[in-house]
């Protein structure tokens, strides 16, 4: 049986969607991720972004690849179902679904370390989660305007920490070269992982493709370039934390960009960082929710997930069953959950999720190939090693939540089978 909804409209422009990109990397990767890659790597976590760098490289090319081919909401997950099969889909869409959920946790629980008052940290994360899904619920265009203006301030407060950090630090952490492989390669590889969260944010392009004007040609071009705009910042973001304040301290601050402006003559400024790590933060939550709808709307469609989290607004054009539900969801996530924990299981689900996108576009032919297979390959092989350096307890749970979507699947299928079954009997 066909679900009839309406389509969603194609609204953003190449600006847009490159900004959007980058909304949801900043926010995420410079205040969430570099505390526990530090812890895992030391002075190697810079080795370790160099190496989520390039996994996600091979990974956002593949996504403009396909997302030329395919472009419509959902991702790996319609890349998947069309290139390999709906079993193959269907868990990328459900590793992306429950990988970004977990995110928008971390997210909300960002926002609220910096702009909650102690012991409100929770109360105001599901605050946030509340206003920004019903931001997205009035029409993607009010997500990308106000994304644009967070990033804008983002950038502009990073600019204050690289000055402050440089000219204010008082770390004597100078020879990082010496300490970069302190902590061996699976310190490194498994920083890497943990890193990949700040990178995985050009996913929100690729699944927003049913809203781009042109998006054969916009996708690939916004893709890429928010992806090499956010390297360039997360490098002078790390190497100016650990000049300033150094690997140790870094891997215990629960504020590390506030903890590097007042280490030196700039503490003046700590308040504005806050402010920006909140806006920040803000701003990949908006995006996340954005993009967790869009892949939920096009499981909903093939009744991969219930067919009513398939509803698009007939005013607004979003798809407004889902949004609330993801709100409702993260909402009690934050309110079990901690930051670090989130980070490690929304890598497993994102890698994984990039592991079936490029083995989707191995299997493309000559028309549609706009890179490499090459670059494929090492993406695929990249995500799984990985996955398999992660903390053991987010490869264990983010297992668990796989086989359940597994068995969820199963059991509507067989039911599915069996209805057809008695009714043509």
């Amino acid at each position: 049986m066909t679900i009839s909804n309406p389509s969603l409209a194609r609204r953003l422009g190449l600006f847009d969607a490159v900004v959007v990109g980058l909304g949801s990397m900043i926010g995420a990767g410079i205040f969430a991720s570099f505390a526990p890659a530090a812890a895992a790597a030391g002075a190697g976590l810079l080795v370790g972004l160099g190496v989520a760098a390039i996994v996600a490289y091979c990974n956002a090319s593949s996504s403009a690849q396909l997302a030329a081919q395919y472009p419509t909401s959902g991702g790996t997950y319609v890349y998947g179902r069309e290139r390999l099969g709906e079993w193959p889909g269907f868990m990328a869409g459900w590793s992306f679904v429950i990988g970004k959920t977990a995110s928008c946790a971390a997210m909300a629980l960002t926002f609220a370390a910096y702009a909650a008052p102690v012991g409100w940290e929770k109360p105001v994360a599901v605050a946030a989660i509340l206003v920004l899904a019903t931001v997205n619920y009035f029409g993607v265009t009010r997500t990308a305007g106000l994304t644009r203006v967070i990033v804008a301030i983002v950038l502009i407060v990073l600019v204050l920490v690289v000055i402050a950090g440089l000219i204010g630090g008082t770390s004597s952490h100078n020879d990082l070269g010496r300490n970069l492989f302190a902590h061996g390669w699976y310190g490194i590889l498994q920083s890497a992982g943990l890193l990949f969260f700040a990178f995985a944010g050009y996913a929100r392009i690729a699944t927003m493709g049913e809203e781009v004007k042109d998006p054969a040609r916009t996708i690939p071009r916004a893709i890429l370039t928010a992806l090499g705009v956010t390297l360039v910042i997360y490098a002078l973001i790390a190497v100016t934390a650990l000049v300033a304040i150094g690997p140790d301290r870094l891997a215990t601050s629960t504020a590390p960009l506030v903890d590097l402006v007042r280490e030196g003559a700039w503490s003046w400024a700590a308040p504005l960082v806050r402010i920006g790590a909140a806006v920040a933060a803000s701003g990949a939550l908006l995006a996340l929710v954005a993009g967790v709808g869009r892949t939920t709307l096009a499981m909903a469609r093939n009744r991969d997930l219930p067919s009513w989290l398939a509803g698009v607004h007939p005013k607004y054009r979003v798809p407004h069953h889902a949004e609330i539900a993801l709100a409702v969801v993260v909402s009690i996530l934050v309110l079990t959950t901690d930051l670090r924990g989130a980070i490690g299981f929304s890598s497993f689900g994102v890698l994984l999720y990039y592991f079936i996108a490029n083995v989707s576009a191995v299997t493309q032919d000559k028309d549609h190939r706009r890179y490499p297979r090459v670059l494929q390959v090492v993406g695929a092989l990249g995500c799984l090693v990985l996955v398999s350096t992660l903390p053991p307890t987010s490869i264990i749970v983010g297992l668990g939540v796989l086989v359940v979507g597994a068995l969820y699947r199963w059991v509507r299928l067989r039911l599915a089978n069996r209805n057809r079954s008695a009714t043509s009997r």
